[in-house]
């Protein structure tokens, strides 16, 4: 029984380190964008153009993201104040630049950052303004729309932050650009003369 668990284990060991070396060290943010893209890219790209009328977020986005207080002013866009229109501004243009430069992989570390924090802000705003049912983590029910699809989402964002783009990304592009064009200065400078 020790030989077949030996065997079982070797096998184990050699195929995975296998897979490990062939993928390289950072596969993980690759899939986590390619995953992003597949789930997510296009649900925040809908949300963000239904918010607006060409350039400008329409009524809808200042019902979308302040409910309450739109409610309050019978939804005349004309009656909010400076932090409210940049607080929606901000929220619309978020969606929509925030979720590309996840998925070119551009400041992708940064940009899931902002794109964990708008998660929160939105899941705040769906409960609290919205009144949807938040759920609650660590509950039987796996179907919850806040509490365990966000913390999916906010895992797989959370990979980028760790982990990186990946080697397919624009961030890796930019790097070796400024690697190699730091290299060149390097080499194009001349030697100080010591006396």
């Amino acid at each position: 029984m020790t030989t077949l668990i030996t065997k079982l284990r070797t096998i184990h060991q050699t195929v995975f380190t296998r897979v490990e070396t062939a993928t390289g060290n950072n596969i993980e943010g690759l899939l986590a964008r390619f995953v992003f893209l597949s789930v997510l890219f296009f649900y925040f790209w809908r949300s963000a153009f239904v918010k607006l009328d060409g350039f400008f977020p329409n009524a809808g986005a200042y019902a979308q993201i302040l409910p309450q207080t739109a409610e309050a002013l019978h939804y005349d866009v004309t009656q909010f104040d400076f932090h409210h229109h940049l607080i929606v501004y901000t929220g619309t243009y978020g969606e929509v630049i925030l979720p590309l430069l996840v998925v070119i992989g551009l400041f992708a570390r940064v940009a899931s950052i902002g794109m964990i924090v708008f998660i929160a802000v939105q899941s705040i705003v769906d409960v609290w303004g919205h009144f949807v049912d938040g759920g609650k983590p660590f509950d039987p029910l796996a179907s919850g729309v806040i509490a365990d699809q966000r913390i999916l989402w906010v895992f797989l964002l959370t990979i980028i932050v760790l982990r990186g783009p990946g080697w397919l990304s624009m961030d890796r592009l930019l790097d070796r650009f400024w690697r190699d064009d730091k290299q060149d200065t390097a080499q194009a400078s001349p030697e100080p003369q010591r006396g």
